[in-house]
């Protein structure tokens, strides 16, 4: 499948646009919405819900509440969907089902903790990207931020004890992959349709391949009436279930998706790692889960990575890094 030949900018936008501070408060919230959905899905998970029951109603019923979004550029323009379908079908397959399905696939293999590190490799595959298609080196900013950040997530996930598993390990790949189509296709559809119409679409097209899957066989489906317990109160199977997909997801997509194209791919990448900090967060707030005093450690060096590529994404003398122009596949 191919896209249209405009050219995306794979290391931020042009170099009039700035990084708005609104857009990086949105790129926070958005964040901030997404670190909430494992803590409040795990416990349906171990109750008996499988992976593609809690995973279709998230993204579904997400859909469904953005999908005014979606008609109403519709009816704002003719042909919206015969020439957007490339860019909102990519977006569903990777950014929504891609990324969904290929984490817990390597999480089922592998620990949690080196799926995420391996999927929050994005943002410093994303600068890598730029390297290899600019032939131009990032800044010293961009590169030492990288480099901080990743060490920040390896203290923050516990990846001790740890074993390899290869298939698990592409998985993972592949999900990092995926995160960077979110980024790459929420700036580029910046330009092109509203960000809106694009979560509500993706997220639609996302529920419709999910139940294919669910419908085949592929995935199970399994959805028992149980409680679980959050703050150490127990409460019905459709709490949690309306938080992530009324909340955490409608919110998390919809606030990426506005927040991206204006802060660029790269910056948004980098903010996106505080996820992981809210994700501890909520963890320790709703399953009594306390973070270890290392993680404290390695949250604070997140956030100096951000702020060292923020830094060089604001910088006067280059505002706004290297851009290349890469024509975007975004369907597998």
């Amino acid at each position: 499948m191919t896209t249209p030949t405009a050219p995306i900018v794979i290391d931020g936008p042009p170099a009039h646009r700035r990084v708005s501070t609104a857009g990086l408060a949105m790129a926070v919230v958005s964040a901030l919405a997404f670190s909430s959905s494992g803590p409040f899905i795990k416990p349906l998970l171990e109750a008996g819900w499988s992976v593609g029951a809690a995973l279709i109603v998230r993204i579904g019923l997400a859909g469904l509440i953005l999908s005014p979004a979606l008609f109403l550029a519709m009816r704002r323009q003719r042909g919206f969907l015969r020439r957007h379908w490339p860019l909102i079908v990519g977006f569903g397959l990777t950014a929504v089902a891609g990324c969904q399905l290929f984490f817990f696939s390597a999480m089922q293999r592998m620990p949690v903790a080196v799926a995420l590190l391996i999927q929050y490799l994005a943002p410093v595959m994303l600068v890598a990207l730029a390297w290899i298609r600019t032939r131009r080196a990032p800044s010293r900013l961009v590169l030492l931020g990288s480099g901080v950040a990743v060490l920040g997530l390896v203290l923050v996930v516990d990846i001790s004890g740890a074993g390899f598993d290869l298939l698990g390990t592409l998985f993972a790949l592949a999900a990092a992959v995926c995160v960077m189509a979110y980024f790459l296709i929420s700036e580029r559809a910046g330009d092109q349709l509203p960000p809106l119409a694009l979560a509500a679409g993706g997220l639609l097209t996302g529920a419709v391949f999910m139940g294919m899957l669910l419908i085949v066989g592929i995935l199970p489906f399994h959805a028992p009436a149980v409680t679980v317990v959050l703050a150490g109160a127990e409460v019905p199977w459709f709490v949690p279930l309306l938080w992530v997909a009324g909340i955490a997801t409608t919110l998390g997509y919809a606030f990426g998706v506005v927040a991206v194209p204006r802060i660029g791919s790269r910056v948004a990448s980098f903010v996106g790692l505080s996820e992981v900090l809210f994700a501890l967060g909520f963890a320790w707030l709703f399953l009594a889960e306390v973070p270890a005093p290392v993680q404290f450690v390695g949250g604070a060096l997140i956030l100096v990575g951000v702020i060292l590529v923020r830094a060089d994404a604001s910088s006067s003398g280059n505002p706004r890094g290297e851009a290349a122009s890469v024509p975007v596949v975004p369907a597998p």
